[in-house]
């Protein structure tokens, strides 16, 4: 069916981030009447301090891997549109094992299925992807992935908002929302201050607060959203393009010339204190700067800028969920840990369903009812 196929299904998005947008904005290019609902600002939940590493390395489910490809490859017509565009870059990717552990296995396993992968010995990293020390590099080598990359998710969704606003969609800010039900089915959100949006299906899209609010409606999925946080630097010369994944940082280049940094291991040192919020010590903080100087070339100091700290939304299984919850007719849901991956491809898709009315194949093994328990009571 056409991108501009008209309808008059009226659909109501909670939540700002990349998955809600990039829905929104597809419904509307199908014709929908959309309203999307934010309790913030647009980006400012787990899209705003994301590393937006766009990437299907390693292993995983071949649905899932097959997924992330096509969502590398909307990002890669999305650049092609915008060829100006600071924020999304394909400069690759580089990994490296911990010590004591390998990655021949690994690549090996990316090689087998077709994914573009090199393996370098870490006298070669300078010469392919410029900007690493190669002290820091396992002695073994390095996965160089050359078909990644990174975006900054507040950039795209304001463009793409810009294009939600153009074609009709209406974009509410600063207004917490639940879902309205009736007879049984999903009818569209009510707002804090009452206000109310009538719809005839409404796509739940709120990052890693998509499990409490189902649970509130008696829903069960599985979750298990750490405690994280991303620190950005103040803009420093290195030559580093590529996007670093290394045993103990996570490093990709800002826009404005700075770097985003972030670990496993600095976020198990998050304390989340009584009142539900997080604690990061200076110590951590500084530990991860460090950690980003010593796999750059010469070692520059890196500055803090500001830290996006939240929780990372990550499904029971690690597997995305997405598309019409059973237990409540009407109801669509998106809670994934790689928005940044699959932001685009997810949004069109669920705007497919919602539309038209068919699931599509490319989410059958990742829809909620693999958590389904029982039914809502009417």
């Amino acid at each position: 069916m056409s991108s501009t196929t008209q309808t008059s299904r009226r659909v109501v998005v909670i939540g700002g981030g990349i998955l809600g947008t990039s829905s929104a904005v597809a419904l509307a290019r199908r014709g929908a009447d959309v309203t999307l609902v934010t309790d913030r600002s647009l980006a400012s939940g787990a899209s705003g301090r994301s590393l937006a590493w766009l990437n299907s390395a390693a292993q995983r489910s071949s649905e899932y891997h097959a997924l992330r490809v096509l969502g590398i490859d909307r990002w890669r017509t999305f650049a092609a549109q915008i060829p100006s565009a600071e924020f999304l870059r394909f400069d690759g990717g580089l990994m490296w094992a911990p010590e004591g552990e390998s990655y021949a296995e690994t690549f090996a396993y990316e090689r087998g299925i077709g994914y573009d992968a090199r393996w370098l010995a870490p006298e070669e990293v300078a010469s392919v992807t410029p900007g690493v020390d190669p002290a820091a590099v396992a002695a073994e080598g390095a996965i160089f992935n050359p078909g990644e990359g990174w975006v900054e998710l507040p950039s795209v969704i304001e463009v793409l908002s810009r294009e939600f606003v153009a074609r009709g969609g209406r974009i509410v800010t600063d207004a917490g929302a639940e879902i309205a039900s009736s007879g049984g089915r999903a009818v569209g959100a009510v707002l804090a201050n009452g206000d109310r949006f009538e719809a005839d299906a409404v796509l739940l899209a709120t990052g890693p607060d998509v499990p409490a609010q189902l649970a509130a409606l008696g829903i069960t999925i599985g979750d298990q959203s750490p405690a994280a946080f991303v620190a950005f630097t103040k803009p420093v010369a290195a030559e580093l393009v590529a996007v670093l994944n290394t045993p103990k940082v996570a490093v990709r280049r800002t826009r404005e010339g700075g770097f985003a940094l972030d670990s496993a291991w600095s976020e198990e040192e998050i304390e989340v204190r009584d009142d539900g919020s997080l604690h990061i010590s200076d110590s951590t903080v500084e530990r991860l700067l460090a950690e980003g100087s010593r796999v750059l070339a010469g070692n520059p100091s890196l500055e803090l800028d500001h830290i996006g700290a939240g929780y990372k939304p990550i499904p029971g299984d690690g597997e995305p969920v997405f598309g019409a919850v059973p237990q409540l007719p009407g109801l669509f849901t998106a809670f994934s840990h790689s928005g940044a991956t699959l932001g685009l491809i997810a949004g069109e898709l669920l705007a497919d369903e919602i539309v038209d009315g068919e699931p599509s194949p490319l989410l059958a093994t990742f829809r909620p009812e693999r958590y389904a328990e029982s039914p809502v009571p009417a």
